[in-house]
């Protein structure tokens, strides 16, 4: 049972690996809490030293969390047992550093700390943001300290295997040869048709394929709701603003429009500085003109050559002015410009701008006609918001404590409507909305009758249901799903058709007679790729793979094979070269890759025998499952 422990909890030594063992935060904080109120006997020692039922159920949350899995869904004697081996590794393995006399110095730790991130408040150690988070983890700040002592030191022994390995010459050149291979091919495919149009499919066999899979025909549970809906727009619609309050509100903006601002500029500035002279500047501001005039885009090119790029975000924007908000030269250019006209390069403290007048409010604010929709509905906005959560509790309320809609739609003047039939995978428009889903198939509105609770659609509709008409599974009846089983035996019929033609080719390849005109009857032909390697982007990726699992032709001859595509294609392979890769054929990324990987592999490797070495020669006893490691 024990060496079931450690088979399961292989993957746990990946976690140590990495240097960073979170279940230690949880055993030493859990321990410091509730050690001085328990007396359990231990689940195990491991060379005398015992480790706690505290200890393991801590590890096997841990464990948990990790997996973001509830307790429920997975079996709690295998999450013991991994959890109890991966605390046993720890111990044996810390146990290990201390054997060796290893340490890690009280300057490095406290160096960890303050350079942790979940310590410090923009970028500076907090002490006592540093304190409270420790408490929140179950710490004081002597049980940190040793906590991240024994981690650290965990690391250090996990590094000094993983981090040392190196690889030869020779290993990487033996391992190019085979991940930079590349291979020379030609390939058939042969796509479904029209082979078998002229065969028809008999009534007998629909039936039969009907008989034999009515599982594949059932139509799930479905109801039919009624309910009523609560809508901010159809609210909105019984509210009549009287036109003086429009016009009024239309004064009042204009007026604030017209008082606050004359005009609206946007610009792009050619920062003058020790890199760009005013000469260079204005040069520059020019050139850019004659391609404000030749078409392009005033915001694209402010995005892209503006010195101001806080305005460049906004396509230039610099905002309004009164006559007195820019500096007087970019004033001076303002008042000289009409509507969305460009200035020439103008030339102030900041550096060289071209400047555009984007608003004018003698020309921009818009006539009463044009807003009088805007105001309306922007006046109806407060009192809408008001009645809509008047309404909205009522609506709770009155749907719990009627049996029925009518009371509801009554009280507040709504009209009962009904749903098309939906199941539990949803159905159309608002009835696709997962809470109308789980409100409508549960156990209070369609088993009991009750109303639903009030389901909110979104900010502006909420509804209420009750189930009108619940349809339990059935099979459906032939007559509905006899163009679909057709389709399918046609379908069927035509994989068949490919797959005979397919292996025809295949036959008169091998046999080496009549494939040219067998190829030239059926329209088909070979498609040659030379040096194709594993991530070849013109190859359908089915075709790569059956490629490179094929074995290596012998001298002067070539290997075959057939596969079939998801999509029913049936390509017939004929592979005629390996060419083994280089590391010279590798691109210095690639190489720098393929050594880490070896190196983190070798490391790995020599790590767990490490592990498993200290397992054999320790003395590893379990309350839990009686036995001896």
């Amino acid at each position: 049972m024990l060496q079931d422990i450690r088979d399961n909890s292989q993957g746990v030594i990946a976690k140590i690996i990495i240097g960073l063992i979170v279940a230690m935060f949880s055993l030493f904080g859990v321990q410091s809490i509730i050690g001085g109120f328990t007396s359990l006997p231990p689940v195990a020692e491991v060379n005398g030293e015992e480790i706690s039922e505290a200890q393991l159920q801590a590890s096997v949350q841990t464990l948990l969390n990790s997996l973001g899995a509830s307790a429920d869904s997975l079996d709690q004697s295998l999450l013991e047992q991994v959890a109890l081996g991966q605390i046993i590794e720890e111990v044996i393995l810390r146990q290990s550093a201390q054997n060796a006399s290893m340490s890690i110095s009280s300057d490095r730790i406290d160096r960890s700390i303050i350079d942790s991130p979940q310590f410090q408040i923009n970028g500076v150690f907090d002490p006592d943001l540093a304190i409270r988070t420790m408490a929140s983890q179950g710490f004081s700040a002597a049980t940190y300290r040793e906590s991240l002592k024994q981690q650290m030191l965990l690391s250090q022994v996990a590094s000094a295997y993983t981090s040392s390995g190196f690889v030869i010459d020779t290993e990487l050149s033996r391992m190019a040869e085979l991940s930079a291979q590349s291979r020379d091919f030609r390939y058939v495919t042969i796509p479904l048709g029209v082979r078998t149009l002229d065969t028809a499919i008999s009534d007998a066999e629909i039936e039969s394929y009907y008989a034999a899979h009515q599982v594949d025909f059932t139509q799930d549970e479905t109801v039919v709701a009624r309910y009523v809906l609560l809508d901010k727009d159809v609210i909105a619609e019984e509210i009549e603003v009287d036109e003086s309050e429009l016009r009024s509100q239309y004064e009042e903006e204009r007026a604030a429009f017209e008082g606050s601002a004359e005009k609206r500029a946007s610009h792009i500035l050619f920062e003058v500085g020790a890199n760009l002279s005013e000469e260079a500047a204005v040069q520059l501001a020019n050139a850019s003109l004659q391609r404000l005039q030749a078409g392009e885009d005033f915001a694209a090119l402010a995005l892209e050559l503006s010195s101001d790029t806080g305005s460049a975000q906004d396509g230039g924007d610099i905002g309004y002015t009164d006559g007195s908000a820019f500096p007087e030269a970019v004033e001076v250019a303002l008042e000289a410009l009409a509507l969305n006209e460009v200035s020439t390069p103008v030339v102030s403290e900041f550096g060289v701008h071209l400047v555009k007048l984007t608003e004018d409010s003698e020309v921009v604010f818009q006539s009463f006609e044009e807003v009088s929709e805007r105001i309306e509905r922007e006046l109806k906005s407060a009192q809408v918001e008001l009645i809509y959560a008047e309404r909205l509790e009522n609506l709770s309320n009155l749907a719990f404590e009627s049996g029925n809609l009518e009371a509801v739609a009554e009280e507040l003047n709504l009209v009962i409507l009904q749903s098309e039939a939906f199941g539990r995978a949803g159905g159309n428009g608002i009835f696709s909305n997962p809470s109308l889903i789980s409100q409508a198939f549960s156990e209070e509105v369609l088993l009991d009758g009750n109303n639903s609770e009030v389901i909110e659609l979104s900010s502006s509709r909420a509804l209420v249901l009750n189930v009108l008409e619940f349809n339990e599974a059935s099979i459906l009846p032939l007559e509905e799903v006899e163009p679909e089983i057709a389709v399918l035996l046609r379908t069927e019929m035509e994989r068949e058709a490919v797959q005979a033609l397919g292996d025809e080719i295949l036959t008169a390849l091998e046999a080496n007679a009549g494939l040219d005109q067998l190829l030239a009857d059926n329209a088909l032909e070979w498609l040659t790729i030379e040096a194709a390697n594993r991530g070849a982007a013109n190859v359908n990726r089915e075709i790569l793979t059956q490629v490179f699992a094929m074995p290596e032709p012998v001298t002067g001859d070539s290997e075959h094979a057939t596969v079939s595509l998801a999509n029913g294609t049936f390509v017939l392979i004929e592979l005629n070269k390996i060419n083994p890769g280089t590391l010279d054929s590798m691109a210095e990324a690639e190489r720098e890759g393929m050594t880490n990987a070896i190196i983190a592999d070798l490391g790995n490797s020599d790590f767990q025998a490490f592990m498993s070495n200290l397992q054999q020669n320790a003395d590893i006893e379990s309350r839990v499952t009686e036995e001896a490691f």
